[in-house]
């Protein structure tokens, strides 16, 4: 929720990496690289600016104009809360800001590397100015705050004006260890090797990190899920569209210089070896018909380029083993496909008092995802259920084609999704399967972090009656993406040495609902809200720079299954007189209306201690009550601090549980709604197309 809060960006690669800052060693100025453009930078820049301009949804013209917007969006994405560059920085490139159009479509980006050099510098500077800060008396009595949403200000006139912020910064740093139990002198340890940790990472940047940014400012322009994919951010994303990639199967986590396993994959390679165990030191990494590099204080990324490979081939580990009087040795493991089984969909079935429910969860649209919930739904079936619900909560999209048949899982035949191309020819998918898995009454929860896909399916059982849809209002992310490579098929044979290209990602078409509406930026709207209180965020397509307008076009032909709108008010009023009673919903409730009076100020933070440490303890009081108030509630003893909760103890969900008790309700009314069989008209709004500038 307050993401500008949040101090520590997660880098997650496919091996499940995380960095942590420790024992980093002070940087010298002469250290920061100065970046170039690579050879094949030029290729890759003129085939993605070839894809943008010719493919893209959007029309646009890379004139001038569109070029002053790239150079705005290049240092938002630098900086995008103003913390590094004054205004002087941005005004010496400017008389270069409206060429950048013709630097893409040549694929010389002279200009987007002057800037990534100069950012470095500056980035490094700011970080040896929070270590001097460091040193300072920490003082925590005075009235300071600090406010972290400073994207919507003017850049900073002068480095004193910035000097001014970082030291707010340096001191909310301060004050969060010191709110932790730390000391001074451990304080100021941790955040020594904190900053040096960055300072070190700028002296690692490579030529590769400057095009990214450049590429995805221009793409970002465009419309904000257009995106240039480096080579490993395109392996990265075949990955989590397929649950599966290959290599080793470890989760590692740098420390120091040093790659250190965390934990393994279950039935990958390492484990299975069991020549590896947690804690052990990756120090150097060869393939099998080379000699093993030292890999000590490499970037992370680079690391698992040199680990990851072909299922089948072998990679060669020089392993400093956990210990401290641990004798270095090699390791050959062959690598494998390793799959994201966690991250596949999932059946539970849950005994109520009142009934046997289902409950189908989906964290996304992967390849293969229809197949196994028609294998789940084969199970489902056998246990004589009340009722399926499918939960999309924080369910982002993926594959159209999966969202399709998963669709045609739970309805006869018919149109399941409307789609629109940048010649404004409308497309619509059917689903052609005769037969329908499960018959019985269906519940799907969706919340405001469900979008695209998900949107589609629940967009598409509410618009046929399939389906009862609770929750809250979706994202709002109406358009369609391909992925293509970079490369083409003859670039292997005219080009052999040629290094990975990478990818792009670019929106080709809009998505409308059977009806004719689109979900774009409005979203899909839930039969039964969960909350009576709505929380109010910016989360959503409608608050994103460069989002497509709303629009609508003509409805499909359809067969509504059934009409369960007669039913609603009933079903609400149930939910509602349930909630009123039920105590995780008055948290809850509590909790919204005190984030919503906070919202003007959900950015702002006191540098004081005292006010932290009452505002501290009234969380930590509140919070006590209540878990103490749950474990009662199941037996279980009080405890007396938060540290004390048992580990195996989970929270409870109560918005899955309101939705098995909305679709108890709804299936004690299911068998007098009538189906598709005793329908005979067919819904065919000849509508105008419609749009809004919103």
């Amino acid at each position: 929720m307050n993401k500008l809060l949040n101090g520590i960006i997660t880098f997650s690669l496919i091996l499940g990496i995380f960095s942590q800052n420790v024992h980093a060693k002070p940087q010298a100025s002469e250290q920061i690289p100065v970046l170039k453009q690579d050879d094949i930078h030029q290729v890759v820049a003129k085939r993605v600016t070839n894809f943008f301009t010719q493919s893209h949804y959007r029309n646009f013209v890379l004139d001038s104009a569109f070029s002053a917007q790239i150079f705005d969006r290049y240092f938002k994405l630098l900086d995008s809360n103003k913390a590094i560059f004054i205004q002087s920085d941005v005004d010496s490139f400017g008389n270069r800001q409206e060429s950048l159009g013709q630097e893409l479509i040549d694929g010389n980006l002279n200009t987007a590397y002057d800037i990534y050099n100069h950012f470095l510098k500056k980035r490094y500077n700011r970080y040896q100015y929070a270590l001097e800060v460091l040193k300072r008396p920490m003082d925590f009595s005075t009235n300071d705050e600090i406010d972290f949403n400073r994207e919507k200000i003017a850049w900073p006139t002068s480095e004193s004006e910035l000097n001014a912020y970082w030291d707010k910064r340096v001191k909310y740093d301060e004050l969060s260890l010191s709110l932790s139990g730390k000391e001074e002198k451990e304080i100021r340890e941790v955040l020594s090797k904190r900053y040096n940790r960055v300072l070190k990472t700028i002296m690692q940047s490579n030529n590769e990190d400057a095009f990214q940014v450049f590429m995805n400012a221009f793409a970002r322009e465009i419309d904000p899920h257009t995106s240039y994919l480096a080579p490993r951010k395109k392996r990265d994303f075949d990955s989590e569209m397929s649950l599966s990639f290959e290599g080793i199967g470890a989760t590692l986590s740098q420390q120091d210089d040093y790659t250190v396993i965390m934990s393994f994959v279950t039935g990958g390679p390492a484990e299975k070896s069991k020549l590896l165990t947690i804690g052990d030191k990756i120090i150097g990494v060869g393939q099998s018909n080379s000699a093993i590099e030292d890999v000590i204080g490499w970037r992370l990324d680079d690391i698992v380029d040199k680990i990851r490979g072909p299922k089948g081939t072998i990679v060669k580990l020089e392993i400093l083993p956990a210990g401290n009087n641990s004798k270095a040795k090699v390791v050959e493991l062959t690598r494998d496909k390793i799959h994201f089984e966690d991250r596949e969909a999932k059946l539970k079935i849950i005994d109520n008092p009142r009934g046997k429910v289902g409950v189908i969860e989906i964290p996304s649209f992967y390849v293969g995802l229809t197949e196994k919930v028609e294998v789940l739904l084969s199970e489902a079936n056998k246990e004589n259920l009340q009722g399926l619900v499918i939960d999309l909560r924080d369910n982002g999209g993926g594959s159209l084609a999966e969202v399709i048949n998963l669709t045609g899982l739970f309805i006869d035949t018919g149109p399941v999704v409307q789609v629109r191309d940048n010649l404004q020819k409308v497309i619509t998918y059917n689903d052609k399967n005769k037969g329908i898995e499960y018959t019985g009454p269906l519940v799907v929860m969706i919340n405001r972090y469900s979008a695209s896909a998900s949107e589609i399916f629940s967009a598409a059982m509410q618009d046929y009656g399939r389906a009862l849809i609770v929750g809250e209002t979706t994202y709002g992310k109406g358009t369609v993406q391909t992925s293509r490579n970079i490369s083409y098929p003859i670039d292997a044979r005219l080009h052999p040495n040629w290094p990975e290209l990478g990818g792009a990602q670019y929106t080709i078409q809009k998505f409308y609902r059977i009806n004719g509406d689109s979900t774009q930026l409005k979203g899909v709207e839930p039969d039964i809200e969960m909350n009576k209180t709505k929380y109010v965020d910016k989360t959503g397509e409608q608050f994103l720079d460069n989002a497509l307008p709303w629009d609508k076009i003509p409805s499909a032909n359809y067969l509504t299954i059934a009409n369960i709108k007669p039913w609603l008010p009933d079903l609400e009023s149930q939910h509602l007189t349930r909630i009123s009673h039920n105590p995780e919903f008055i948290y809850l409730d509590e909790d919204i209306k005190k984030l919503n009076d906070k919202k003007d100020r959900q950015y702002i933070v006191s540098l004081n201690k005292k006010k932290r440490e009452v505002e501290q303890k009234n969380n930590e009081e509140r919070d006590l009550k209540r878990t103490n108030e749950r474990l009662n509630k199941v037996g279980l003893p009080s405890i007396t601090k938060l540290d004390d909760l048992p580990k195996d103890y989970k929270q409870p969900d109560p918005y899955l549980d309101e939705s098995i008790e909305i679709l108890l309700d709804f299936a004690s009314k299911y068998s007098k709604i009538e189906d598709n069989s005793s329908i005979n008209n067919v819904i065919s709004f000849d509508l105008p197309i419609e749009k809004t500038n919103k």
